[in-house]
């Protein structure tokens, strides 16, 4: 798996996720290093990968510039082999119980075998069962010095507040598709295979700021493609079943020119294709925000990493006069509607053409 083979081995390489970075190395420098942490956030944006950084970063003999790892002596080469002894990694979702937290309680009075910290990171801490969680509590309120806790979780709010109250919390953030296209445009030339952009960023907006989820993605598609150094944007649409980026302008220029025959024919077109009208009238609603946001103050797509793409912005200039922004709110109640009304209807399509009738109907 690519997401694997260009896993981070320095907070350098770490895509996203600055403000984690900026102060773990601080504490790092510092020698100011907590006895618990909590990684919070959606899946795929780093939390473990950050959590081995760390405690390669607390054991390295040798760090280099910001605390950072130097990955060459033994302690950082154990870690990245997967046989560190002081490197205890623990899956909550399948290791949730009492007597799991009782094993962990009594690994962590042994000291380190090698480094000075020995560093336990449990994922999907949330999944711990209640009585789990009150063992854990009482390991957290009298640590060892040489142990470091590492929780990383999707679902913060099912940890206990007592819990909460002894962990430094950190809160990782969606990447945005730039930070997710830079890194896919660096691993396809890593690995001499050509992808054209727009299919890039078809696959870096299809996960959701979700890393992992977007280097597993570009893994299938180049192992579903024949032609292994040189993949089309049509290649990856096929191979994941996105839907092409060029189809929401398109129908939205359709009803911007109030042409309903043509929009009528491409809702067919598109069922007929094998998309599934859900996911399209999902992301047809998505765009229209984008769209509404744009047109109310740029700036607030920019803040959070979703501008539109270079060909958004000219359908935009070129409706300028018939979108206004109560259309494009008129817009975005109609098809939210329809996309209510796909849930009893026994036509997939039937909400989206009646969408198009209300909208230019006459």
């Amino acid at each position: 798996m690519l997401y694997r083979k260009y896993r981070p081995v320095t907070f350098s390489e770490v895509v996203g996720q600055e403000h984690v970075i900026k102060t773990l190395q601080g504490a790092l420098t510092t020698g100011r290093v907590g006895h618990a942490y909590l990684f919070c956030g959606p899946r795929g944006t780093g939390k473990t990968t950050i959590a081995r950084l760390l405690a390669k970063s607390l054991n390295c003999e040798q760090k280099i510039k910001d605390g950072d790892c130097d990955n060459s002596c033994q302690t950082c080469l154990a870690v990245n082999q997967n046989r560190s002894l002081d490197l205890i990694e623990i899956d909550a979702a399948s290791n949730r119980g009492i007597d799991e937290i009782r094993s962990l309680k009594e690994s962590a009075s042994v000291a380190a075998s090698g480094g000075k910290y020995k560093i336990f990171v449990i994922d999907e801490v949330h999944a711990l069962t209640k009585d789990a969680f009150n063992a854990l509590l009482k390991i957290l309120e009298e640590p060892p010095a040489h142990v470091v806790f590492i929780l990383a979780t999707t679902e913060p709010h099912k940890i206990l507040p007592t819990v909460l109250s002894r962990v430094q919390r950190f809160d990782f953030k969606r990447l945005n598709p730039k930070q997710t296209f830079a890194k896919l445009k660096y691993i396809v030339k890593a690995e001499k295979t050509e992808i054209d952009d727009e299919g890039l960023m078809a696959i870096a907006m299809s996960s959701d700021g979700a890393l992992r989820d977007a280097e597993v993605a570009l893994s299938k598609v180049i192992a579903s493609c024949d032609r292994k150094n040189k993949i089309s944007t049509e290649n990856v649409y096929e191979s994941l079943g996105l839907i092409p980026l060029n189809y929401y302008p398109e129908f939205l220029g359709h009803l911007a020119a109030s042409d309903k025959n043509t929009a009528l024919d491409f809702i067919n077109k598109t069922y007929a294709a094998g998309i599934d009208m859900d996911h399209f009238t999902s992301g047809f609603i998505e765009y229209l925000r984008k769209i509404l946001m744009h047109t109310i103050n740029p700036a607030v797509l920019v803040s959070v990493g979703e501008e539109l793409l270079e060909q958004d912005l000219k359908i935009i200039l070129a409706y300028s006069q018939t979108l206004t922004q109560q259309q494009l709110i008129r817009l975005l109640s109609i098809f939210m509607s329809a996309k209510e009304g796909m849930k009893s209807s026994p036509i997939p399509q039937l909400p989206l053409e009646l969408a198009v009738l209300e909208l230019v109907g006459k």
